[in-house]
């Protein structure tokens, strides 16, 4: 039997606190239009061809604003 850590209960994950960072994104979350910025940038977002996938859109969006942010 594994032993668990004091820390790994889940009895415990309700008194956590989260971060600036968590509290940070969260609010970006609601507040930037996603799906707008999204539907504008997809027309000229490279498609899958015969080279490498590109990574999915929403993802690179958020990677580029966080860029930015951080």
């Amino acid at each position: 039997m594994k032993q668990q850590t004091f820390a790994s209960q889940s009895s415990f994950e309700k008194y956590g606190r989260k971060s600036r960072r968590e509290l940070f994104l969260d609010e970006m979350e609601v507040v930037v239009p996603w799906s707008e910025l999204q539907s504008l940038v997809e027309p000229h977002y490279p498609k899958a061809g015969n080279g490498r996938r590109p990574v999915g859109l929403a993802i690179m969006l958020r990677t580029y604003f966080m860029q930015q942010w951080f």
